[in-house]
């Protein structure tokens, strides 16, 4: 699972490049001009963006300057509707990882995606996460919990990795929803609430602590034991 930063002005491109890369497992999160871009590209919570040169308010050329400026290594993928070869020189030279045209293929822009993932050592995938009796199985998208494999759907997968990588932390609706569905999504929707319902089905109410006006925490349990029980108000509602 990668969080990736679509900036591009053209909602069209943005729904079909979001919708592909969800369906991947991928978390997105969209930007629709040069300094909305920048401002979410140098944050530091995207492992890849995927940038348009003809933006309003900043173009795409000097959104990438200024994130090598600052020293953000995140790789960036130019996509634009400018097939000359200055513009390809111009984006490569300026700190680009790749340059793809308009119109394209989303599974060659997939493929793409994948190869700059893997040659991102900040963004190489480690060990499958794990906590307790419940860890993840990065090739089939599944979980484990005491031997027994569980299917997920990508959304659910993509919540599984970021609990079980902040095991035992409170984490804000805020934070599952940046880190789930990005910045983008309606903050005011109960999504979290409902995906975190599933997950307790399929893993084990168990594991998850609900604090009260607070959020959720994912509780570590080892097999053959059962949850302790802590003084934090809980709601398991």
């Amino acid at each position: 699972m990668a969080r990736i930063l679509i900036a591009d002005d053209e909602p069209r491109i943005v729904a079909f490049i979001g919708k592909g890369l969800r369906a991947a497992g991928h978390t997105t999160s969209s930007a629709g001009d040069g300094i909305q871009a920048l401002d979410y590209g140098s944050s530091g919570e995207f492992d890849l963006l995927i940038l348009d040169i003809g933006m309003p308010r900043m173009d795409g050329l000097s959104v990438l300057t200024a994130l090598r400026d600052m020293k953000c290594t995140v790789p960036v993928i130019v996509l634009t509707a400018r097939d000359s070869l200055p513009d390809a020189l111009a984006a490569l030279d300026g700190g680009a990882d790749d340059y793809m045209s308009k119109p394209f293929r989303f599974e060659e822009l997939l493929s793409r995606i994948r190869l700059r993932l893997r040659e991102n050592p900040a963004t190489q995938e480690a060990a499958a996460p794990a906590s307790g009796d419940v860890r993840l199985d990065m090739d089939l998208r599944s979980a484990i919990v005491r031997g027994r494999s569980v299917q997920l759907t990508a959304r659910e997968f993509a919540m599984a990795h970021v609990f079980l990588d902040h095991a035992g932390k409170l984490l804000s609706r805020e934070q599952l929803l940046s880190r789930v569905w990005g910045y983008d999504f309606d903050g005011a929707s109960n999504v979290v609430d409902v995906y975190v319902g599933y997950l307790r089905a399929k893993l084990g109410p168990e594991h998850f602590q609900s604090v009260r006006g607070a959020g959720y925490r994912f509780t570590p349990v080892e097999a053959g034991t059962e949850a302790a029980t802590g003084s934090t108000p809980v709601d398991h509602g």
